[in-house]
């Protein structure tokens, strides 16, 4: 049965009673029993949404903290490629970073890395 007591809350137009922890649900009829269910869900959505709002604001402030104390970083320009694949005009590199495999390819191949250069 639900029970009777100060903190009775609206759930669907319908008051619903807050349920005595003496509360036998084996013994509730099966809409007691939705309506249960569809208060709890009501109350859970709504502290769910309280409490992932204290967490965001928390972790604002966090990031805030974070952005305040580093530098923020410089632009660097574009760095423009050095390299071509002479089969492939679409493959280029700059000459940073790790070498791309059709360069290793074209010098396993005999070429050296001069004969790679873009005029």
């Amino acid at each position: 049965m639900i029970g009777i007591s100060r903190n009775d809350s609206h759930c669907g137009g319908q008051v619903m009673k807050s349920p005595n922890f003496e509360t036998n649900f084996e013994t509730m009829s099966i809409d007691e029993l939705w309506q249960l269910y569809a208060h709890l869900g009501g109350l859970l959505a709504k502290k769910l949404t309280v409490e992932k709002q204290n967490l965001e604001q928390k972790l604002g402030k966090l990031r805030g903290d974070a952005a305040h104390s580093a530098p923020p970083r410089r632009h660097y320009p574009e760095v423009r490629p050095k390299y071509q694949n002479p089969d492939d005009p679409s493959q280029t590199w700059a000459g940073r970073g790790r070498t791309p495999r059709w360069v290793n390819k074209m010098i396993e191949a005999g070429k050296s890395i001069e004969d790679l250069l873009i005029p």
